[in-house]
């Protein structure tokens, strides 16, 4: 009869236990350690990746770019031109002053005598560093020689000019010379006094006009080359929405997409500078033959000078500023209306 009991020394079998499944630890992205001289070659290399990218967009579009870069330097080449020429104008009348002074008529009854002593007495008051006196008879011939109306003078009975001293004053400046044309006008015998530079206070002051009307024009004109690159740029931000999309979605900052948008700007900035100075060079260069010929007649040894060598790196970077200042005004406003929606 067949036993159901196990072998003897068989070792029974148990039943595996199944281990719970423990439960997976999520965990994040890690951030890789990189040396500041990594960033940095990223940084930089990202600048000229950007910069590389401005110029190829503005190359791609040739046409639109081109007459943005001719408004620019319009723009900038008509206050720099005017410029030029005040200078010009400044440096030509800057000795006209020089020969300033005084004519101070005396009473016709001043004998000779009592005019030396009054013009020695006038070298002693502030201002006057010389005077020289012209008698009636010196002023009679000399208006003889240049008038050409000697036999009429010889006709009349009595000589009919007054006696004159001629007052050089130290200083040009005009409160100066008011001060003193008065304090003259006070003195005794003396009927009329008359300053003979009134036309050139008068330049100096058409002078100083022109220089603050530049200034106001250089800025009203600086304002609209920035409006010009801010809707430049702008319509670039609106070209690429999709692309600054992707960007934003992957990770992108926005200093990432800023750059190359600064770089647009900066370079028609640059450009714009740069064909503004070849403009006024141009325009100076057509006018300098009449304006020497003009100058030649009032036998002045000036000539008509150009921009200064500093001028021409210095408008080519202040159009630069002016395009990256557009640029950022443009991204600014314009980039932050751009975020993915998840």
């Amino acid at each position: 009869m067949a036993s159901n009991r196990p072998p003897r020394n068989a070792t029974p079998i148990k039943p595996a236990r199944q281990k719970a499944d423990k439960p997976r630890r999520v965990v994040g992205a890690q951030s890789a350690n990189t040396s500041l001289k990594d960033r940095f070659t990223s940084w930089r290399q990202h600048h000229r990746d950007s910069f590389r990218d401005a110029l190829q967009r503005i190359n791609s579009s040739r046409a639109s770019s081109a007459m943005t870069i001719l408004v620019i330097a319009i723009a900038l080449s008509l206050p720099a031109g005017l410029a030029v020429l005040l200078d010009n104008a400044r440096a030509i009348t800057s000795g006209w002053d020089g020969n300033a002074h005084l004519s101070v008529f005396l009473d016709m009854d001043v004998d000779e005598n009592r005019q030396r002593e009054m013009a020695r007495q006038w070298r002693e008051i502030d201002h006057i560093e010389s005077t020289r006196v012209i008698t009636r008879q010196q002023a009679l011939e000399e208006f003889q020689a240049l008038s050409g109306f000697g036999d009429v003078l010889q006709a009349l009975p009595d000589n009919p000019l007054p006696p004159l001293i001629v007052v050089f004053p130290d200083s040009t400046d005009p409160v100066t010379l008011r001060a003193l044309e008065n304090r003259l006008a006070e003195q005794d015998h003396v009927d009329l006094v008359q300053l003979d530079v009134e036309w050139v206070r008068r330049l100096h002051a058409l002078i100083e006009l022109g220089e603050r009307l530049i200034s106001a024009l250089t800025l009203a004109l600086a304002a609209a080359v920035v409006l010009v690159v801010v809707n430049t740029i702008r319509l670039g931000i609106e070209s690429r929405r999709d692309e600054i999309m992707v960007v934003k979605i992957v990770g992108g900052t926005d200093g990432f997409v800023r750059r190359p948008f600064l770089y647009t700007g900066f370079s028609y900035g640059f450009a714009g500078g740069l064909v503004a100075v070849i403009l006024v060079q141009t325009a100076l260069w057509w006018l300098g033959g009449p304006i020497d010929e003009l100058l030649n007649l009032y036998n002045s040894e000036q000539s008509l000078t150009s921009l200064a060598a500093s001028s021409l790196l210095i408008m080519p970077l202040f159009s630069g500023t002016l395009g990256l200042l557009g640029a950022w005004l443009a991204v600014g406003r314009h980039l932050s209306d751009i975020e993915p929606n998840f």
